[in-house]
């Protein structure tokens, strides 16, 4: 029976998709393989935490899940099977394990039911021990490093395997760091169907940003005039610069908000971008400039203030 992913995730139904990919990111680094080598537990908890998160995560499938359209593995439910499962086939159908019904392969079906995570069971395994072959092939996993531009727009990105095999994978809108990606179908083949890849999503550092949930920030110089008089700056975005007006009076760790201009949840819906003011000499260091320091420094002292604490 499938899973309900709001149970996987620990989730209530009405969670937002904040909640969502947070509950998602803890889980999957308490349960990810590499943190639980040779853990079989662990790693078959981290697969259907990745399957949950394949459905609640993109809002078309949940609307669809939520409907009833699909069910926690993303299989469509249509009108049911009509009857409960039995070796020789469904109860009513009289259909064998190789056929199909409706489209659907049943020797599929019944791999990922018996076939545990591909290869457990060996390639002579059937129902109860007796012979029939129906193992599901063993799931991949890789990681695939993208750029932070990717990881907001989304996109495709070509992926090779160890065994030669190269797939392209599309980048979902806002992925999130250690964001894990199920691609069906993908895995190693077996006598039941093959088994699944999972891509875990690696954001690069950026020169620039730096990723905080949702929000962008990054260090924007601003000149002394421009910081004491206030005036017009060109600030870089990750769809290209922009221009920023900084107020007279401003002081490094001052911040700007460009709204819209972070990364997108789950739902589509952006972030902010915050640019953190630092006050820039010119260099090399200007003669007037300093000049003008000296004075003002025997005539007109002061305490600076603290830099603003940033927000978390």
């Amino acid at each position: 029976m499938a899973r309900d992913p709001y149970q996987e995730l620990g989730v209530a139904r009405g969670a937002n998709a904040d909640e969502i990919r947070k509950a998602f990111r803890k889980l999957a680094k308490q349960h990810h393989p590499d943190a639980n080598p040779g853990d079989a537990a662990a790693e078959e908890r981290f697969k259907r935490v990745s399957a949950a998160f394949d459905i609640l995560g993109d809002p078309d499938k949940r609307k669809k899940f939520d409907a009833g359209e699909i069910d926690g593995e993303g299989h469509e439910t249509g009108r049911g099977f009509g009857g409960g499962w039995s070796p020789g086939g469904f109860e009513g159908r009289g259909q064998t394990r190789a056929e199909t019904f409706d489209g659907v392969d049943l020797g599929d079906i019944l791999g990922e039911m018996f076939g545990g995570r591909g290869g457990g069971r060996g390639p002579g395994a059937g129902f109860g021990g007796a012979g029939g072959g129906f193992a599901r092939g063993a799931d991949v996993r890789a990681r695939l490093d993208i750029d932070l531009e990717e990881a907001i727009a989304g996109g495709k990105k070509r992926i090779a395997f160890s065994d030669g095999r190269t797939i392209d994978v599309t980048i979902p809108k806002g992925a999130a760091e250690g964001q894990t990606l199920r691609l069906k179908g993908q895995g190693s083949p077996g006598r039941a169907g093959p088994g699944d890849a999972f891509i875990e999503l690696n954001i690069r550092p950026h020169p620039i940003f730096r990723l905080e949930g949702d929000r962008l920030v990054m260090d924007l110089p601003v000149t002394v005039y421009d910081a004491v008089l206030g005036g017009k700056v060109e600030a870089p975005t990750p769809e290209g610069p922009v221009t920023l007006t900084v107020p007279a009076g401003s002081n490094s760790g001052a911040m700007l908000r460009l709204k819209g201009r972070g990364v997108p949840d789950a739902a589509g819906k952006r972030g902010d971008l915050l640019a953190r003011l630092v006050v820039t000499l010119p260099e090399p260091p200007d003669p007037e400039l300093t000049k003008f320091a000296e004075a003002w420094r025997s005539k007109r002292p002061y305490a600076p203030k603290a830099a603003p604490k940033r927000r978390s």
